[in-house]
């Protein structure tokens, strides 16, 4: 599997920059990359957005970043070796789009939903030289796919904002604030955590404060 072979779709920054940051959205499980790019016209204009498809095929328009078995309980979840595989991809496709396209390897934000809010913060935390903010919505930590001594390395330049749903059926809010209390004892990185009265989605207050936070950068 090589990054070349992931499937996207981007929308360049509506004023003209030299080297533009760039915004990498990862969808959800059974998704692809037309879901979180509906969200494209209320991003912030300055980045170069590109929402990117999951490598492993569920069926028509449904892929996922690693499989999921949902006989088991908190591991229905990790299909670890997968997870690994599709984290590197995004690191290799990370390196390679931003040479290719002329953008700021220094200014990178990860959002993800769901199984791409996971991935987020495994790109994050494996990749931290790499990765400037991460927007992690819907999701946890999953140590599992992290480097051992994950915590240990430089996280001063890593940024990160979480969101999840009180009443989320899919993956539990404590298991996002499990990862919170976690992620707040880590030193020196730069962690925010919401909980908003809402299942497993975006609601329209949950995107508002996501914006906040964007817009406070």
């Amino acid at each position: 599997m090589n990054w070349q072979d992931l499937n996207y779709m981007e929308r360049p920054p509506s004023a003209p920059t030299t080297t533009a940051p760039l915004l990498l959205l990862l969808h959800g499980y059974g998704s692809n990359e037309a879901d979180l790019f509906s969200f494209v016209n209320y991003l912030p204009p300055q980045y170069h957005i590109i929402s990117l498809q999951a490598p492993y095929p569920l069926g028509p328009q449904s892929f996922a970043w690693y499989a999921i078995n949902f006989d088991a309980d908190k591991g229905r979840f990790s299909d670890e070796n997968q997870a690994r595989t599709s984290r590197d991809l995004i690191s290799q496709f990370i390196s390679n789009i931003c040479d290719q396209k002329n953008l700021d390897a220094n200014n990178v934000t990860l959002m993800g939903f769901s199984q791409g809010a996971i991935l987020s913060y495994a790109v994050a935390f494996t990749y931290p030289e790499k990765i400037k903010q991460t927007i992690a919505l819907s999701g946890y930590c999953n140590e599992a796919i992290l480097p051992e001594n994950w915590q240990k390395q430089p996280l001063s330049g890593l940024n990160i904002y979480a969101a999840h749903g009180s009443s989320d059926m899919v993956i539990p809010v404590e298991w996002a604030k499990q990862s919170a209390s976690l992620l707040k004892t880590v030193a020196d990185l730069k962690f925010e955590f919401h909980e908003f009265d809402m299942g497993h989605t975006i609601s329209q207050e949950s995107f508002a404060d996501m914006m906040r936070w964007m817009n406070n950068l």
